[in-house]
């Protein structure tokens, strides 16, 4: 926006002398905002390269293509795995959680944690993982199926 403030004397201006002219817009004006908007377009496209460098779905994809003919099947057992691991895992929170509210004594002492820890901690983080890498390449078959 181009606000043009006149600042003029409290005096008053003689009829015979002009009134000053608001300064002219070049082309340098044109220039300047042709200028601005291909900056606008190379950060919109290193932006969108950026956001596909990010995009895992798109890289299972990637995997999912380059392995079909020895794995053809793999997405395809990934979608009927996920439901039962789902379930399993959330069993196991469930029991964690039901283990925790019903302990009176709770984990007060270095013991009780270690015992909770060593019941439950390795297994859910070691199911954890495993969902966190067959949920993606269960959900890269959907998405290439669709395209």
């Amino acid at each position: 926006m181009n606000f043009q403030i006149d600042v003029s004397s409290s005096l008053p201006q003689k009829a015979s002398e002009p009134h000053p002219s608001p300064p002219e817009r070049g082309p340098d004006v044109a220039d300047l905002l042709r200028q601005i908007l291909e900056v606008q377009r190379e950060q919109l496209a290193y932006q969108r390269a950026a956001a596909a460098a990010h995009d895992m779905a798109a890289r299972w994809r990637a995997y999912l293509s380059r392995w079909s003919d020895e794995f053809p099947y793999l997405s395809d057992g990934c979608k009927k795995a996920m439901p039962h691991l789902e379930r399993v895992y959330g069993q196991m929170i469930t029991d964690l959680a039901e283990k925790v509210n019903d302990d009176d004594e709770g984990l007060d002492s270095d013991f009780a944690v270690q015992e909770f820890l060593d019941k439950y901690g390795m297994r859910l983080a070691q199911l954890g993982t495993i969902l966190n890498l067959v949920a993606p390449l269960a959900e890269a078959g959907n998405t290439a199926e669709v395209d």
